[in-house]
C-alpha cells in the first residue's frame, strides 16, 4: 500500500459516512447496536471507488435498513488499520457488538452482498427469536394465571397420560381442591418454555395464584404437613365464575377440546353446525376444569356437553341446536 494519499474526493463521493479520526470512529463502533460495514479504503485505487459505489447501493436498500455502513481512509488512519490487519484496500471488516464477526479481503461485490445478506438476516433472526420469547413468557404468564388454581399436567383429569399426572390429579381431588388444567403434550411451545420460565424441568406443575408450588414430591409433602391448603385461596363463588364464562361473549359454546381439535363427535357436530351458519362465538373447554364442567350442569340444568348459549342464555346442546337450525330459528337467535 502506497505510504502517500491523494485528496479525499473518491472516498467521500457516495452517502456512506468517510470517517476522519479515531474518536469518530469509535463513537460510530460503540452506538452501533447492530452490524458495522467497514470500508478500509484508498482514494487512489479504483476498486475502492467501485466497491465504494456497491456500499453505497446496499446502504439505500431497505433490508439493510438497520446496518451501519462506513468508509474509513486506510492509510491516514493507519492505528485503525493496523488493529484490523488491513494489508490492502479495498477491504471490508464485518463488527457486531464491537467484535469482528466476518472480513473481505479485495473487491467482490457479489460477495460482499452475500456477506451483508448473511449476516443481517442472522440479525433479523435473533430479534425475531427475541421477540418470539418474549411473546411466549407473556403467554406463559397468562396460563398460569388463568385460574386461582393451575396444574400443567401431560393429559387432563379424565385421561391422565403419565403415571405422575393421574397420581397429582388423584391428590387434588381427595383433597376436593377446585382446578383448571393444561395438557403441555397439546403445545410444545409451552411444554419447552415454561421449564425454563419456572426454572422446573419436570411435570406436573402447580401453580398457586400465579405462583409455582412444584411438582408431585412437593405436593404429596404439603398434603401430609397440612400446607396445602393453607397455600390454596379462597374458593370463589362458583355461580359468578360461570356467570362471567356464559357471557364472555354473545355466543359462547361449552365443549369438549377446540374448534379445531374437537374430542367427542358431539362437540364436532356443533361446530359444524355453527360454521354453516357463519356466527362468531367463543368456545371453553370443559376438559380443562372440572369445576365448571361439573357446575354448569347443575346451573344450567342441563346433564350433557356441549351446551350453546346466547346473550347468557342456554339455548341447549346439540339436538336441540340442530331442530333450531332445521327450522329457521338458530340463526335468528344468534344474530339478535
Amino acid at each position: 500500500m502506497p505510504t502517500t494519499m491523494t485528496a479525499n474526493n473518491a472516498l467521500s463521493s457516495c452517502s456512506v459516512e468517510l470517517i476522519k479520526d479515531q474518536d469518530r470512529f469509535d463513537k460510530v463502533v460503540s452506538d452501533a447496536s447492530n452490524l458495522v460495514v467497514i470500508h478500509f479504503a484508498a482514494s487512489w485505487a479504483e476498486q475502492c471507488k467501485h466497491m465504494g459505489e456497491v456500499i453505497n447501493e446496499l446502504a439505500k436498500d431497505p433490508r439493510f435498513a438497520h446496518v451501519v455502513f462506513i468508509t474509513v481512509d486506510a492509510e491516514s488512519l493507519a492505528e485503525i488499520s493496523f488493529k484490523y490487519e488491513i494489508v490492502a484496500a479495498p477491504t471490508i471488516i464485518f463488527l457486531k457488538a464491537g467484535k469482528q464477526i466476518d472480513r473481505l479481503d479485495g473487491a467482490n461485490a457479489a460477495e460482499l452482498t452475500a456477506k451483508v445478506t448473511k449476516h443481517s438476516n442472522k440479525l433479523i433472526g435473533e430479534f425475531t427469536q427475541s421477540s418470539a420469547k418474549q411473546d411466549l413468557n407473556e403467554r406463559l404468564k397468562k396460563l398460569i394465571n388463568s385460574a386461582p388454581v393451575m396444574l400443567f399436567m401431560k393429559g387432563n383429569p379424565e385421561t391422565p397420560r403419565c403415571g405422575f399426572s393421574r397420581q397429582i390429579t388423584q391428590i387434588l381431588a381427595d383433597q376436593g381442591i377446585k382446578y383448571s388444567t393444561f395438557d403441555i403434550l397439546e403445545d410444545d411451545d409451552v411444554r419447552q418454555g415454561l421449564k425454563a420460565f419456572s426454572n422446573w424441568p419436570t411435570y406436573p406443575q402447580l401453580y398457586v395464584k400465579g405462583e409455582l408450588l412444584g411438582g408431585l414430591d412437593i405436593v404429596k409433602e404439603m398434603v401430609e404437613s397440612g400446607e396445602l391448603k393453607e397455600a390454596l385461596p379462597t374458593a370463589e363463588d362458583l355461580n359468578t365464575r360461570l356467570k362471567s364464562l356464559i357471557n364472555q361473549s354473545p355466543v359462547v359454546l361449552f365443549m369438549k377440546g377446540s374448534p379445531s381439535a374437537p374430542k367427542c363427535g358431539f362437540s364436532r357436530t356443533m361446530v359444524g353446525v355453527l360454521n354453516d351458519v357463519g356466527v362468531p362465538y367463543t368456545t371453553f373447554d370443559i376438559l380443562t376444569d372440572d369445576e365448571v364442567r361439573q357446575g354448569l350442569k347443575e346451573y344450567s340444568n342441563w346433564p350433557t356437553y356441549p351446551q350453546l348459549y346466547a346473550k347468557g342464555e342456554l339455548l341447549g346442546g346439540l339436538d336441540v341446536i340442530k331442530e333450531m337450525k332445521e327450522s329457521g330459528e338458530l340463526e335468528s337467535a344468534l344474530k339478535e
